[in-house]
């Protein structure tokens, strides 16, 4: 007897098949796209990174490297000084407006390897290359505004940007392998076109990220005085720093080492350095974080970076300066989830995208100028080793003097930037003074003219106003009566 769908009632009506509601298949989770776009990406920026050492900059000697690497510093200054000040709010407001600029930068980090895979022989390989590593920049900015929309609580917000980090590094080696492996049978143009075709890839997965508007309204008053507040100012300022010795860091052993023996093959560990102390910074920091307070990790990076750069300039060599990239983006990666974790702590009525990626832009931008003095000039490895070293020193210092400030109810330190400003607006109020004929340090405007002269009173009340006789010198001088 076969089974039949059909269900037939008393009256022998047949009635339609009971159909049961299919399983529903597995969601995707948001976190999980923005995973995958963050991997396909960081496969092809290893795509771009091992073009780029191999045409750029190992393809030329240090001195005619050292002013290609200077404009590209200065170009990077565009979307950081310019750019996401204006852009940035707009977009946040839009709705879907980080998702579309993940999707613009991803075409256009695809168009950009592709006309480099044309350009490797001429001139227009330089600007096009700067483009491609702003546009990389620009894709950072725009993750880290995403991330706060893709968590189930803010939480997970430090170990979700573990755990972006780490698919970045590992996927950046995987991309970067790749890339050599094509590099060897299709040379560099090849290694450029998959790049290109990855970065394709990315575009399509940014389309199914979330589209919820990042900020819909302006910061308030109480948003801004929580991301000012003491603990944050103070966190902000340390971490600026600590970008700017990574900087100085990168570019220091870029060109130092190109000066030693095997330089080439000593720039490519370094730089293996760098990502594999980034990877397993962000590998601990979650765990870290359970056990251990925010301003500690953050201490303890600090005071990190600075022994391994005042340990590295005692031993000196060539192994120092390797395991010192290793160990000063180690710091800086657990530096960073904790800033994050502060931020989410302090500032818990602020927009957690709007406010990482204003941070994430500052951050870059001191990562920019910390690398220019090594560009500009590369002093001696020992000597560099000792700059990063006191600089994150200078940065443990202020943080923990500012910190027990704040604990004792005292002010904020007054940082270098508005102390800067501070003397450099009284200097031109002390000019402009000058020149319109009023005192330093008064009004620009005018004095009022001088009082007539009044007469004293000719007996006062008062005795202690009552002027004395110097005849009686021996008397007793008046007692007041209070």
């Amino acid at each position: 007897m076969s089974r039949s769908s059909d269900v037939t009632s008393a009256s022998g009506a047949r009635r339609a098949p009971i159909r049961r509601p299919k399983a529903p298949g597995p969601t995707i989770s948001p976190f999980t796209r923005l995973a995958r776009v963050q991997a396909v990406s960081a496969a092809g920026d290893g795509c771009l990174a091992l073009a780029l050492a191999v045409s750029v900059f190992f393809g030329l000697s240090p001195t005619a490297a050292r002013p290609k690497v200077l404009l590209f510093l200065v170009i990077t200054f565009v979307p950081f000084v310019v750019v996401a000040p204006l852009i940035g709010p707009i977009v946040d407001r839009v709705a879907g407006g980080r998702r579309l600029v993940m999707q613009i930068v991803a075409l256009l980090r695809a168009a950009s390897l592709l006309l480099m895979a044309f350009h490797l022989d001429d001139v227009l390989l330089y600007p096009i290359a700067f483009a491609a590593l702003v546009l990389q920049k620009t894709q950072g900015i725009s993750k880290s505004a995403l991330v706060p929309s893709v968590v189930r609580s803010e939480e997970d917000l430090v170990e979700a940007n573990s755990k972006l980090g780490l698919i970045g590094g590992v996927f950046g080696f995987i991309g970067a392998a790749i890339a050599g492996v094509v590099k060897a049978v299709a040379g560099v143009e090849g290694a450029l076109v998959v790049g290109a075709a990855l970065f394709v890839g990315a575009f399509f997965m940014a389309t199914m990220l979330p589209s919820e508007v990042v900020a819909a309204k302006r910061a308030s008053a109480q948003e801004r005085a929580e991301l000012r507040s003491a603990g944050i100012t103070l966190a902000a300022s340390a971490m600026a720093l600590l970008r700017a010795s990574v900087g100085f860091c990168f570019f220091l052993l870029a060109f130092w080492l190109r000066t030693k023996e095997a330089g080439r093959a000593l720039v490519g560990l370094s730089i293996a350095m760098v990502t594999v102390g980034v990877m397993i910074g962000n590998a601990i920091a979650p765990a870290v974080r359970r056990r251990v307070h925010e301003e500690p990790i953050f201490i303890g990076a600090l005071g990190l970076t600075a022994a391994a750069g005042i340990g590295a300039t005692l031993f000196g060599g060539v192994v120092s300066g390797v395991l010192l990239a290793l160990v000063v983006n180690f710091a800086g990666a657990l530096a960073r989830l904790s800033f994050d974790s502060i931020v989410q702590r302090d500032a818990p009525d602020a927009n957690q995208g709007r406010a990482f990626a204003q941070f994430e832009t500052k951050f870059q931008l001191a990562w920019v100028l910390g690398g220019l003095p090594a560009v500009l000039f590369t002093p001696p490895g020992e000597v560099g080793f000792a700059i990063v070293g006191l600089i994150a020193l200078f940065s443990a210092v202020t943080y923990v003097v500012g910190m027990r400030s704040v604990r004792a109810g005292k002010a904020v330190p007054e940082t270098i930037s508005k102390r800067a400003r501070r003397t450099m607006l009284a200097e031109v109020e002390r000019l402009k003074a000058r020149r319109e004929g009023t005192p330093t340090g008064g009004t620009s405007r005018p004095l009022p003219p001088p009082a007539a002269p009044s007469r004293a009173p000719e007996s006062p009340t008062d005795p202690l106003l009552r002027p004395q006789s110097n005849s009686s010198a021996n008397e007793d001088p008046p007692v007041p009566r209070w």
